[in-house]
């Protein structure tokens, strides 16, 4: 028991020494506008993601008509925490869409020619959300100015597509 004292001690004083930063953590708080469930998570802490924080959120975005889950882009929740922190506002989404299985995204692009083929939903790296208090075009221009991947505004329907993607954007 002493020696894994000493053993914890000298790793922690090596941390120290080496001038490693930590990272604040991050949280997030989802919405599930299709099945009304809420989510706020701390999903990073001690410089790693927190595995049982991405399984939560992953069933949280699971496509909501099958019922089918993926993993989640960490990189994805990181770009909603960063695109928030822009208005000084907490990271609160409510989300349109998250994961799509191959087949629900082929019944949509059947139904409508704004749904890529190769969607990026279906990979667990796209997202479409709304932030509470803030205009979408307003969202996507602060997300695009991040220059962290896809991002898509659709007036309309009132929300903003993000993706871990190339860097492009477009209006739907």
């Amino acid at each position: 028991m002493l020696t894994t004292g000493v053993w914890a001690g000298a790793s922690l004083c090596s941390r120290a020494w080496s001038g490693a930063a930590t990272a604040p953590p991050k949280r997030l708080a989802l919405l599930n506008l299709h099945t009304a469930e809420r989510l706020e998570i701390e999903y990073f802490r001690d410089n790693a993601y927190v595995s049982d924080a991405l399984a939560a959120i992953e069933t949280l975005l699971r496509d909501f008509r099958s019922g089918e889950k993926h993993s989640i882009d960490p990189k994805l929740l990181d770009y909603l925490v960063d695109v928030a922190a822009h208005f000084g506002a907490p990271a609160a989404f409510s989300v349109i869409s998250g994961y799509r299985s191959p087949d629900s995204n082929e019944r949509l692009r059947a139904r409508s020619s704004g749904v890529s083929q190769h969607s990026l939903h279906t990979q667990g790296r796209a997202i479409d959300v709304r932030m509470s208090g803030v205009d979408c075009a307003d969202l996507a221009a602060q997300a695009l100015d991040l220059k962290r991947g896809g991002v898509g505004y659709y007036r309309a329907s009132n929300f903003v597509h993000l993706d871990t993607g190339g860097i492009r954007s477009w209006r739907g």
